[in-house]
């Protein structure tokens, strides 16, 4: 049986049975994550009215203008422990659990009697990873959304936290909002968050310091944004470079931006839509282009972005369009990955690990299936037609000290579903695909996993473009991008 349900690897994107491309439909489809610490006191535990209220009059606004609004909303375990009267974030599971069915409930109840006001109907949305593990689920969850979304309805998601385990769990909001969004192949994606943008360096440190506003690489922002989430909230600015790499990898443009003035979110919509695809308004982007070393990558950097600065001021006022509130904008992938391998990558928990070698990585990329004479190792406890990730090895021969037939940290590469159990893939892993009947005594594929349900994560290199929009005309000075750190305190 398929274990995805349906795939026809041949039906493009977006024509899959039952699910329409919403991208394809007029205005933009637009998620929106809010974070405990956006809408919720941190000492009292009190829900932010104020937030809450201009967040309400937005997503109204965006509706108004014929855009989509998903909501993607923390605060549950928040808003429980104000309801209860509770002062620290319990550590006990089944106590948060409890906290987590008491706040979503005065949560919901307060964002309905908020959009009320403006005859804005909305639909609560709980989530797992285990309601979108199967295919046809998955789908399903898609084709609830548009119904509703078709229905000028906003839904307002959140995690299932009342019967979520660390095993079912997306771990946060922000990969909630990234999956979210991607499910219903929005447009963009906004986390919303206590400061402005990255930054190039701490401006703490740094009063050089400049803001990023475009991201094209975000593997080069991953070493040093690092900061942790609220005592209330679980994530943190790792937690959304992680979801932008998701969302980005799948085509949605993902912005990081301040969500007490959540009224940006309309600008930076209307100017990234406006803008898009238009020469004299797109930001120069760092190429090597014969540069030695990363000052020199930014002096052309500087150079290209001052220069452009006059031509953009011109352009927008033509557009009648204003500069954009400070932001930082991961910009999609240009070739994103196809709705059903993205289900495979991020959809599914991975049971356990596949140690593949070379040879059999190569023969993947050239469209191969993954054979078990490929297959150098194998961990965990996995079903068959359970989802592992698939990691490269160096092969060994003899195996070394410790007992391991490969050697060397290993490189996560993708993920796959497989035909075999761990205990069936340990019994025939590096043997020939003819000698399986005789190894299990039956043969059900001669594949370990077929081809197309193999998913390999991307690895491309980008750059980094530092904001051309609010920088001084000033070079600054000469100092390699080796860090990204997160600004700590708003510029304005």
């Amino acid at each position: 049986m398929d274990p995805t349900g349906e795939w026809d690897s041949d039906r493009p994107e977006g024509e899959e049975k039952g699910v329409v491309d919403m991208r394809s439909r007029r205005g933009q489809t637009i998620v929106i994550k809010l974070g405990t610490s956006s809408i919720v006191d941190e000492e009292t535990h009190e829900p932010l009215l104020h937030i809450l209220s201009l967040i309400v009059a937005t997503a109204v606004k965006l509706r108004k203008d014929g855009h989509r609004v998903i909501i993607v909303s923390s605060g549950a375990i928040g808003v429980g422990l104000r309801r209860m009267d509770v002062q620290k974030r319990p550590k006990r599971l089944s106590s948060l659990q409890a906290l987590a069915a008491i706040g979503q409930c005065r949560l919901m109840g307060l964002w309905d009697s908020l959009f009320q006001h403006l005859r804005q109907p909305i639909a609560q949305i709980l989530l797992t990873r285990n309601d979108i593990a199967d295919r046809t689920m998955y789908r399903n969850a898609q084709n609830t959304f548009m119904e509703l979304l078709d229905m000028g309805v906003i839904p307002i998601v959140n995690e299932n936290d009342t019967v979520a385990v660390s095993e079912i769990k997306f771990g946060d909001n922000d990969t909630l909002s990234a999956i979210t969004a991607v499910m219903v192949h929005a447009d963009m994606l906004f986390l919303m968050t206590d400061v402005d943008c990255l930054y190039d360096k701490n401006p703490r440190s740094n009063p050089d310091a400049q803001p990023i506003e475009i991201v094209e690489d975000i593997a080069a922002l991953q070493a040093d944004v690092s900061t942790a989430g609220s005592a209330l909230g679980t994530g943190g600015m790792s937690t959304k470079i992680v979801a932008a790499r998701i969302a980005t990898s799948a085509g949605v443009t993902t912005v990081i931006t301040r969500a007490s003035t959540p009224d940006n979110i309309s600008k930076l919509v209307r100017y990234i839509h406006a803008t898009k695809g238009s020469p004299c308004l797109t930001p120069p982007c760092i190429h090597e282009n014969g540069a030695d070393s990363a000052e020199e990558l930014l002096i052309q950097s500087t150079s290209s972005l001052a220069q452009s600065t006059p031509t953009l001021s011109r352009s927008l006022s033509s557009l009648d369009l204003e500069m954009p509130p400070l932001h930082t904008r991961f910009l999609p992938d240009a070739d994103p990955v196809r709705d059903r391998h993205f289900w495979v990558l991020h959809g599914l928990a991975p049971h356990g690990t596949l140690y593949i070698d070379s040879g059999a990585h190569k023969a993947l990329l050239d469209k191969a299936g993954l054979l078990p004479i490929g297959v150098v190792d194998v961990e965990g406890n996995f079903s068959h037609h359970e989802a592992v990730r698939l990691v490269v090895v160096e092969k060994v021969c003899p195996p070394g000290p410790d007992g391991k037939p490969w050697e060397g940290p290993g490189i996560e590469v993708g993920r796959a579903i497989v035909n075999y159990s761990a205990t069936e893939v340990a019994r025939i892993k590096g043997r020939k695909s003819v000698e399986i009947g005789a190894l299990l005594g039956y043969a059900d594929s001669e594949y370990v996993a077929a081809r197309q349900y193999i998913s390999f994560f991307k690895r491309e290199s980008r750059p980094v473009t530092p904001s051309f929009e609010h920088m001084p005309f000033q070079p600054p000075p000469l100092s390699a991008i080796d860090s990204i750190t997160v600004n700590p305190m708003s510029p304005r």
